[in-house]
């Protein structure tokens, strides 16, 4: 049973796996967070609200790639990656 990863590793391991798709799902709920919000102010115009969706979204992508990085660099760091595609290097003779 010390193989068993726990949720938190294994969320890590498919975010790690899953860079884009993570960042895109963010920006997608970012959005339609931020649409919610703002179309609730009924004193705002409706170019206005969208302005502020889109900033909230920058905002959140920006959040996301710099997350996606740090998860790459400590993957980088700890060897992990070099492990993940040993296997599709050739050895060398």
């Amino acid at each position: 049973m010390a193989d068993a990863k726990t949720k938190v590793e294994s969320f890590r391991e498919w975010v790690v796996d899953h860079k884009l798709r993570t960042v895109g799902c963010l920006w997608i709920s970012g959005v339609a967070g931020s649409f919610a919000y703002n179309w609730s102010k009924p004193n705002m115009k409706p170019s206005v609200k969208i302005i502020h969706a889109r900033l909230h979204a920058q905002a959140l992508t920006l959040a996301a790639l710099a997350g996606a990085a740090l998860v790459e660099y400590f993957d980088h760091k700890s060897g992990a990656k070099a492990e993940q595609y040993a296997k599709f290097v050739p050895p060398k003779d």
